[in-house]
């Protein structure tokens, strides 16, 4: 398959709640676009990952810093020629905001689940450092997102990337 050309914006954050598949979705989204895969669990600072593991929730304070890092990511890599997936929770309104800062178009893509299905991935997933117990909690912060691409993940991976393909080739 040959490298597909897009109108408009070239950037995605594959967002949802952990355990969703956002991973997953982002790398074949970024295989099937020759684009660019990037995770934000890669950019969290050493004490996030160490709080997570320990089943401490972030707070807004743990945040910041790791969404301006991945903000000033997103923006170096806007500039070039191939599309970007990022991988990452982005559960309320003001995180998102804060990651589309000077994106003009940047693209949510919402992996919509039901606690019991991600709840299920979760406890069967090994060596990842969060914990099937802070599933409550993100569920707590999760705001639906009013302008993103919604796709449901009790739906298998080929369908998903199938319809989300079609809306981003448009």
């Amino acid at each position: 398959m040959g490298i597909r050309r897009f109108r408009g914006m070239s950037v995605y954050v594959v967002m949802g709640v952990s355990g969703s598949g956002k991973t997953t979705v982002a790398e074949a989204l970024a295989k099937k676009f020759d684009g660019l895969y990037l995770d934000a669990d890669d950019f969290h600072p050493a004490a996030n990952k160490a709080k997570m593991a320990a089943a401490i929730p972030l707070t807004d304070d743990d945040r910041w810093p790791w969404l301006d890092t991945l903000n000033t990511e997103l923006q170096r890599h806007a500039k070039d020629k191939r599309c970007v997936f990022l991988a990452c929770s982005a559960l309320r309104q003001i995180y998102r905001d804060r990651l589309a800062r000077n994106l003009d178009g940047l693209q949510f893509i919402y992996l919509k689940g039901s606690k019991e299905c991600i709840r299920e991935r979760m406890e069967a997933r090994k060596d990842h450092f969060m914990p099937a117990a802070l599933l409550d909690s993100q569920f707590a912060v999760l705001e639906e997102p009013r302008d993103a691409i919604v796709v449901s993940i009790a739906d298998s991976l080929p369908h998903i990337i199938d319809k989300l393909s079609a809306q981003i080739a448009r």
